[in-house]
């Protein structure tokens, strides 16, 4: 589903939109209780039984944009009511990030394997000659049928049936989650276990209801530059083309500019940083102290391995993430800005909300979050003008590389291969949590002693994230383009590891 523009996306971006709006108009913030009527008109629903129904989930979702909690269906209020708390420059967010809004679920059904109409009530039965406990049985016309009592959603009746008449229906978000943290509630609605959920976002991208959504600080950060606070954007690799054609890096340094952002700067700078940084904690520690060493940067996949396999803490890298990294040097240069992270990954807003990174990252935003900021402001990239000399160019090939699945183990190999040349370093990555698990599962057996395992918990790395915007495969492509360009420009320069040196000092 992800990758094809639907009516979920234009509901996610529009509250993004409008939130973003009412920022920066400002004046009597009441007026957000008329964004569910701007956005759902008239007298009959567009996706729902009741137009009602319809405005009530964009003001839920309103409320999740401008970083507050969900309201129960029997304790609804207007959100003015407790626009004030989200009126703010300092909030930060109460858990859970991740949300379902319980009334916009459609209460789909569990994981279930159904025998349709099309049996053709063949003579061999490889469906029932499969099954590991008897759950299908022949009607009087000789057609199977499935006891969904005995079933246990093995899948083998699927794969053996000749005709393809055997379907598997499963929740898009269950099925999207690397951590089985989708279960049901009463009703049968969908339900987050948070104990489970590490926050990734894959099940909100996945839904096709809109029912799941996650809480954003885009209120905030633009009340934040509204006050007159100097507000510094770190932007993630994977922002290019994400935003058109047409919004290069110049381009988009100039839009970010116009919507109160006093600078803008690569976060590829800090992935160059904790390349080195893993080379060395690999060189140092494995196999040594250490049977192996899990990469740090993606926030979900370190929370995940720590949850499912603790014994195994100690082998994930703690390195700084580029994230922090590159806000430590922007506030070691500009101690009185504020630092917004703007990227792909819903997880980063988790990862900025701990106690020991708050002090360097105030806001996440995510792309889509800041496509609306774009739209409020009316920014047009293919009239927008801007200075060639303005792109962003801090960040070696490598680094920008992290966007990318596989991209980080590459990047601390070669760097090995800088320090140590004669060190083998055997590589595997985990592309999504799934894989990531069964990953994990072979290094606790002993079968990936010496390795660098890279996780990423959205399938396709950073590109793919709850927050992007362009399909996976086009931003991989992107990408990679980009990657050359910084290759180009550091063609002439000194080797891979003299560069990180060079923006250690700095």
């Amino acid at each position: 589903m992800r990758g094809v523009h639907s009516a979920v996306d234009d509901i996610r971006r529009n509250v993004f939109t409008e939130v973003a709006r009412l920022a920066y108009e400002g004046g009597d913030l009441k007026r957000v209780d008329e964004i569910p009527y701007k956005m759902i008109q008239g007298e009959v629903a567009h996706h729902r039984h009741d137009v009602f129904l319809e405005r009530a989930i964009v003001q839920e979702r309103v409320r999740l944009a401008l970083g507050m909690d969900l309201q129960r269906a029997s304790e609804q209020m207007p959100v003015s009511a407790s626009i004030d708390e989200a009126a703010t420059d300092q909030r930060y967010f109460e858990e859970p990030l991740v949300n379902i809004i319980p009334f916009a679920c459609n209460a789909c059904p569990p994981k279930q394997i159904r025998i349709t109409d099309s049996c053709q009530g063949c003579l061999s039965h490889p469906c029932m000659n499969v099954c590991p406990k008897d759950a299908i049985y022949l009607d009087k016309d000789k057609h199977c049928h499935i006891d969904q009592e005995k079933c246990i959603k093995c899948g083998r009746c699927f794969n053996q049936c000749p005709y393809h008449a055997i379907s598997k229906i499963e929740r898009p978000c269950a099925a999207a989650c690397g951590m089985d943290a989708i279960e049901s509630d009463e009703l049968g609605r969908a339900k987050i276990n948070y104990d489970k959920c590490v926050s990734c976002g894959m099940c909100l991208v996945n839904c096709p209801f809109a029912a799941i959504a996650d809480k954003s600080q885009i209120f905030q950060v633009i009340t934040a530059m509204n006050r007159g606070s100097k507000v510094i954007a770190c932007v993630a690799p994977a922002f290019v083309g994400q935003f058109g054609k047409n919004a290069t890096p110049a381009k988009l340094k100039a839009a970010m500019r116009i919507l109160g952002f006093d600078d803008v700067v690569e976060v590829a700078i800090g992935a160059d940083l904790c390349t080195v940084e893993e080379a060395k904690d690999f060189l140092e520690e494995v196999p040594e102290k250490l049977p192996f060493m899990g990469t740090s940067c993606c926030p979900a996949w370190s929370v995940m391995a720590k949850k499912l396999f603790p014994e195994l803490k100690d082998c994930i890298s703690m390195a700084l993430t580029p994230m922090v990294i590159t806000a430590r040097m922007v506030k070691k240069d500009h101690p009185d800005a504020k630092i917004c992270f703007v990227g792909p990954c819903a997880a980063k807003k988790l990862e900025a909300n701990r106690k020991s990174v708050r002090s360097d990252v105030d806001y996440v935003l995510t792309f889509e979050e800041l496509q609306g900021m774009f739209d409020a402001k009316s920014i047009d990239f293919t009239t927008l003008e801007a200075d060639p000399n303005e792109g962003m160019n801090e960040g070696t090939a490598m680094g920008r590389g992290f966007a990318v699945v596989g991209g980080v183990a590459a990047a601390v190999k070669e760097a090995i291969g800088h320090m140590d040349p004669s060190r083998e370093v055997p590589i595997e990555y985990g592309d999504g949590l799934r894989e990531c698990r069964k990953m994990l599962m072979m290094a606790k057996a002993g079968k990936r002693n010496g390795y660098l395992l890279e996780g990423m918990a959205c399938p396709g790395g950073c590109v793919a994230g709850a927050g992007t915007i362009t399909p996976v495969r086009e931003s991989a492509t992107n990408v990679e383009k980009f990657k050359k360009e910084a290759a180009e420009v550091s063609s002439t320069a000194s080797p891979f590891v003299d560069r990180l040196k060079d923006v250690e000092e700095r």
